[in-house]
């Protein structure tokens, strides 16, 4: 599953972006996935719970994966491909 997430202002946690955009339910679940090396941005491992992501970047979660955009390029647009305004 690929969703287009929104980001409003210049940056977005990490965890707050798996949390956000459903790949998971919490952000213990997000920390956890994280330290347990299961995310990864833009194709790396990343082991920082709170790293800042910005559009442009991607995050993958298993086989879901979260394309970041700008809040004001694509608002409506994630809103109808099933992303969540972030």
């Amino acid at each position: 599953m690929q969703v287009r997430f929104a980001v409003r202002g210049p940056y977005i946690q990490l965890d707050q972006v798996l949390k956000a955009a459903g790949l998971v339910a919490t952000g213990g679940e997000a920390h956890a996935a994280v330290e347990a090396g299961e995310v990864c941005v833009d194709g790396r491992p990343e082991s920082r719970k709170r790293a800042k992501l910005r559009p442009g970047q991607r995050v993958t979660l298993g086989e879901h994966r979260v394309e970041l955009v700008a809040a004001d390029e694509s608002e409506s647009e994630s809103e109808r491909e099933g992303g969540v305004a972030g």
